[in-house]
């Protein structure tokens, strides 16, 4: 069962630009930015959105801390990094039947700065005025599941991401 509950955004925002960078944190294994790991492959890794706005919302990244959505990539790299984004989109796909996959990059040097791409699964029947960045903002709240279907979820995940 999920259910969508308040976010403190500004707590968010404090967070987020505090200097720390999430994802390297949470690679270092820092225990206040764990998250859980769907898969990962030499350069880059895939985990659970913390504050998921759609339920089974994952984050794609590179394991090393780069900033610019190309730039920093050569074009071999890039394309390695898009081919995982698209195997965990389509096992998410599998997994959820969702009406639409997003997949896009949010951050700024402001914060967030790791380079990281968002891939949210929009559930059928969604009415269209909670659709698109509706669905993405954390000011209409975010999914508070419950452990067991997360846990659930990522099982599923990882058997779709394998086979």
């Amino acid at each position: 069962m999920t259910e969508r509950v308040p976010f403190d955004l500004e707590r968010y925002v404090q967070r987020s630009t505090s200097g720390r960078c999430f994802i390297c944190e949470f690679l270092s294994g820092n225990p206040d930015y764990r998250h859980d790991t769907v898969a990962e492959t030499d350069a880059a890794v895939a985990f659970l959105n913390k504050y998921p706005t759609l339920f089974g919302y994952v984050i794609v990244a590179p394991k090393a801390h780069r900033e610019q959505v190309t730039g920093d990539f050569t074009e071999a790299e890039y394309l390695d990094l898009q081919r995982f984004v698209y195997r965990v989109a389509e096992a998410m796909r599998r997994v959820l039947a969702p009406e639409r996959v997003y997949v896009l990059s949010l951050g700024s040097q402001a914060a967030n700065a790791h380079v990281h791409w968002h891939i949210a699964p929009l559930p059928p029947g969604v009415p269209l005025e909670q659709q698109q960045y509706h669905a993405l903002m954390h000011e209409n709240g975010v999914i508070d599941a419950q452990r067991a279907d997360v846990v659930d979820y990522l099982a599923k995940l990882a058997a779709a991401l394998r086979g």
